[in-house]
């Protein structure tokens, strides 16, 4: 049975897989099927399509290509980013992780599992608009921090770091710079110089799931979380998952020559859903709407309204949205996000993010309104 799903406002928790990916994995599912590790000519031909990928992803970034080291996805690369570059750390006498109040849950509760086993963790607040407070991360940075983290744009506001200067204050401390990237890299132009350690996700820009890339500049020390064959220069051990890995690079291709049409287009349709929704809804707030965000995200609390049987509405008309993180769905607690952003309780629990991308259509957004519309009359009664 085919989902019934017509219209999809979902891409900031995956996006379909875009056809020019799915080309490129094709042959490496099929008779391409050979251990990339291994010597034989099939293995070496594998191992060919995995450095072109991964040449691909690091010029995506303006890395170099022994940058990269591949992962299953963003979650293990902002892990071993925050674990092993603390691990390395303490032998160096550093005990501190700085993190972001807003950070993705792979970089949250690793830090506080890593508070758990000896570590300082300091979360640093956001203003009211999603955006961190680089003075308060000034002030909890200091000689023995580790590795500070924040995100370069938040998965459920849209929210853009100042991660430049996040960096500064990170590297004048001898601290190391970590940012999760995986919402940025679809829409915004990433540089490597700006972080230490950058985690990406294939599946954010059209490639497939359990695939993704931490990006570990050179000189930077990281203790490596699983042992077994030495693949990624030790790093990440594991058999390549040649497919996903070919997948990802022709994604990062694709979406990086899009980008300058698709980025101003998806935008004016944000906008247009933006306006529609605070012209039909008294009470409506736009979460975020003061700060810099990317262009593809709306974030919004209608007043009276709780999100979960909005959504079940929603998906019952043939509209895929979401509340916030589709690594949290099914909780029963307001985003932690908004909660940092000081939005009551009661209003973030009606939270609605619509994410936009290159299929969204005008049509696509009219209808998702009157749909909206729809739900929050019946739900009023």
């Amino acid at each position: 049975m085919q989902p019934r799903t017509t219209i999809y406002l979902d891409y900031a928790a995956t996006s379909p897989l875009w056809p020019e990916a799915r080309a490129a994995m094709a042959p490496y599912l099929d008779d391409r099927f050979a251990n990339a590790s291994s010597v034989y000519a099939a293995a070496r031909e594998a191992r060919k399509a995995v450095e072109e990928a991964r040449e691909i992803v690091a010029a995506a970034v303006g890395a170099r290509p022994d940058e990269v080291v591949f992962t299953s996805g963003g979650t293990e690369a902002d892990n071993i980013a925050l674990q092993g570059v603390a691990v390395r750390a303490r032998n160096e006498g550093r005990d501190g992780i700085v993190v972001s109040a807003i950070e993705h849950h792979a970089v949250l509760d690793t830090a506080r599992w890593l508070g758990k086993n000896g570590f300082r963790v300091t979360e640093v607040p956001v203003d009211t608009g999603g955006v961190l407070d680089v003075d308060a991360l000034a002030g909890a940075v200091d000689r023995k921090t580790a590795v500070v983290s924040v995100m370069y744009a938040n998965n459920e506001v849209g929210t853009i770091q100042p991660v430049g200067r996040c960096a500064e204050i990170a590297r004048a401390a001898g601290a190391r710079f970590h940012t999760d990237a995986v919402q940025a890299l679809p829409w915004l132009a990433l540089d490597s110089a700006d972080a230490d350690l950058i985690a990406l996700a294939a599946h954010k820009v059209g490639g497939p799931k359990g695939v993704g890339a931490l990006v570990v500049r050179r000189g930077v020390g990281v203790e490596p979380l699983v042992h077994g064959g030495g693949q990624e220069r030790g790093l990440r051990s594991g058999t390549y998952n040649v497919a996903g890995i070919v997948g990802f690079g022709a994604a990062v291709q694709s979406t990086i020559a899009a980008r300058e049409q698709l980025v101003p287009r998806v935008r004016a349709l944000r906008d247009r859903l933006q306006d529609a929704l605070l012209r039909r809804f008294p009470g409506v707030t736009v979460n975020g709407a003061r700060a810099e965000r990317l262009p593809n995200n709306v974030n919004v609390c209608i007043a009276g309204i709780e999100s979960e049987p909005l959504l079940l509405l929603l998906d019952a008309a043939g509209i895929a949205a979401s509340s916030g993180s589709a690594c949290q769905s099914g909780a029963a607690e307001a985003s932690h996000v908004l909660t940092a952003m000081g939005v009551p309780k009661e209003r973030a629990l009606g939270a609605l993010r619509l994410t936009l991308g290159r299929d969204t259509t005008e049509a696509d957004v009219e209808t998702a309104v009157d749909e909206i519309a729809a739900g929050v009359k019946r739900l009023r009664r």
